[in-house]
């Protein structure tokens, strides 16, 4: 199985979310498309919808856009639960095609489910549950890694949330503003978040206008909290999330869909597989391209440094005795010769030989 490991490569997340309409074999088709695409992981979305919304809540705009008009939000969300038994399912063909499978709990008992009968390595906590404080603090019980969205959030809202996971990881009893608090600030509390915590930067709105995208809040989360970043895209198209990578980024997570025309609340705002792989093959030419930071000539442009680059050359016939001057010595390639930057130790000296026109000094 793969291993998630976002400091030695960019993590790549298939987010399947609900795209598979409730259709367990449409789940199954998104899994291989995904390994397909070369994803490093596929994710669904694990609720009991009773559980995660009143019978009143109404539908976000873009759901009601791409679904049944008279319906709640419940009763959309009741037409997209996955039975727990096929979750193993997806989890089994996902492992079998080299993916991480991944889930994302929006209730208690969906998370126990997730982390004590299907063992989930990595948690990710959606961007509506970065306020959910009781939630958040149950995300930490079994010590896994987690991936926090940060949609719709404010720093002092982001800062909260990672006092309460900081609470939890070193497993303080007691809960209260103040523990969270503390433990935020407690270089052990740190260490812990460094350790298990990666933030996504995010915007919430499917599809999300390019104007409010705003990547350079990844730089922004990296300076204030010193943890990992990344980035989950709603925009249309591979763009952005490309640069995301170039900008640093270490995890990308991005919708996937077998068809964007397919009626459901996220698959407008998806990239279908052939799109999706595009994505993952600039992502790793980008991650190939940023290297380590140091500046250096590399390897391969050593054998063109001689070719593009000039020496110092006798413009003119010089005679043995003639000084040298702007008049008849300049810069010619190949730099095989004496660097142009000696030009002014040279100037006013005496040759030493004849040259001919162009002849390296």
């Amino acid at each position: 199985m793969s291993r998630y490991n976002p400091d030695q490569s960019v993590f790549v997340i298939a987010e399947a979310g609900v795209n598979h309409n409730g259709r367990p074999e449409l789940a199954m088709e998104l899994i291989e498309a995904a390994s397909n695409a070369g994803a490093d992981a596929i994710k669904f979305q694990t609720f009991d919808s009773h559980a995660l919304v009143t019978r009143r809540a109404k539908k976000a705009v873009y759901q009601q856009s791409n679904t049944v008009e008279d319906e709640s939000q419940r009763q959309m969300l009741e037409r997209l639960e996955l039975d727990k038994s096929v979750f193993k399912e997806l989890q089994s063909l996902s492992e079998r095609l080299g993916l991480v499978f991944m889930s994302t709990a929006f209730d208690v008992g969906s998370l126990e489910f997730l982390l004590q009968e299907l063992a989930l390595p990595i948690i990710k906590i959606p961007s509506g549950e970065i306020t959910n404080g009781p939630l958040l603090l149950e995300h930490t019980r079994a010590g896994r890694e987690v991936i926090l969205s940060t949609g719709m959030s404010t720093l002092e809202e982001i800062e909260q949330a990672l006092s309460v996971l900081a609470c939890g990881f070193l497993r303080w009893e007691n809960p209260s503003p103040n523990a969270f608090r503390s433990a935020f600030e407690s270089e052990e509390g740190q260490e812990e978040l460094r350790s298990k915590v990666t933030l996504l930067h995010c915007t919430t709105q499917y599809p999300a206008p390019y104007a409010s995208v705003n990547l350079r809040a990844m730089s922004t989360l990296e300076s204030r909290f010193g943890l990992r970043i990344g980035y989950s895209d709603h925009t249309l198209g591979v763009t952005v999330p490309i640069a995301a990578v170039a900008l640093g980024a270490r995890v990308i997570e991005k919708h996937i869909t077998l068809d964007t025309k397919l009626s459901g609340p996220d698959h407008a705002a998806s990239l279908e597989p052939d799109e999706f792989g595009q994505m993952v093959e600039h992502i790793r030419l980008i991650e190939k391209s940023l290297g380590d930071g140091e500046k250096t000539p590399h390897c391969s442009e050593m054998e063109n440094r001689d070719v593009a680059r000039k020496s110092l050359v006798a413009s003119h016939p010089i005679s043995k005795g003639e000084r040298f001057s702007a008049d008849n010595i300049t810069a010619k390639r190949p730099g095989t010769g004496r660097s142009p930057m000696d030009y002014w130790k040279v100037l006013g000296h005496a040759s030493v030989k004849d040259y001919e026109a162009d002849e390296l000094l």
